[in-house]
């Protein structure tokens, strides 16, 4: 088995050299990433019990997969993590890796999924940030992520609910109407709902710590944190 989708993949790979463009095709995720940064950040320096301002991550080691042209992983290593990102496409690790050098940045970027990847040290942190919803099987993706987790370590999982609301907003919306997407970035029919990740997680010792909604501001271009999960959201887990 593996988890790859290869028309996600080939979908993906097409537009990887708009990673850093930050008015380009992956615009919303610049805008989203901010408030993504602070909630892991926030939730790392509370679960580890971290002191330290400089370098807080200093000693964690993080697994950002499907990490795309490593707009997340970047970050990561600023807060000073060792950083290990994958993703099945050799267009966005190349990408990722030219920026990184770009940066100055010490990333290790593999053409990997979860199921394929070698690595004698478990992570303390793992980030599955929107790429259940991309994968093609969301229980045998999680529970090979599991595997790569420490006991107690925690995993990031962000996704859209399957709803009404999530159709109209993040497909009709983004894509067709407001156009910050490319038509056919998201399926419908591969969002999740919270109660069914929740469930699959339980059955690969995950155990779900917190839950939150993650909504757009129209007014101030920007989103934040809330209650309401009816689209966007963000779960956190600890591995039992």
């Amino acid at each position: 088995m593996n988890s790859i989708n290869k028309k996600e993949i080939e979908k993906f790979s097409k537009i990887a050299e708009e990673w850093w463009n930050p008015n380009g095709k992956f615009k919303p995720l610049h805008n989203f990433n901010p408030i993504r940064i602070k909630y892991i950040k926030d939730n790392i320096v509370k679960d580890f019990n971290i002191k330290s301002l400089t370098k807080p991550f200093k000693n964690i080691r993080i697994l950002d997969i499907g990490c795309g042209g490593g707009l997340l992983s970047e970050p990561m290593c600023r807060l000073g993590a060792s950083v290990v990102g994958i993703d099945a496409s050799k267009k966005n690790i190349e990408v990722a890796k030219f920026h990184a050098k770009k940066s100055k940045l010490k990333i290790d970027y593999k053409v990997t999924s979860p199921e394929k990847l070698k690595t004698k040290v478990k992570f303390d942190v793992i980030l599955n940030m929107e790429i259940i919803e991309h994968v093609d099987d969301i229980n045998f993706f999680i529970k090979e992520s599991s595997k790569l987790l420490k006991n107690n370590g925690v995993m990031f999982i962000a996704t859209l609910n399957k709803t009404l609301k999530s159709y109209v907003f993040a497909i009709i919306g983004a894509e067709y109407i407001l156009k910050w997407l490319p038509i056919g970035t998201h399926d419908w029919e591969k969002f999740v709902k919270p109660n069914d990740l929740i469930n699959t997680s339980k059955k690969n010792n995950l155990i779900l710590k917190k839950l939150n909604g993650m909504k757009f501001n129209v007014l101030d271009n920007s989103w934040k944190i809330s209650g309401d999960t009816s689209v966007n959201y963000i779960a956190k887990f600890i591995k039992n």
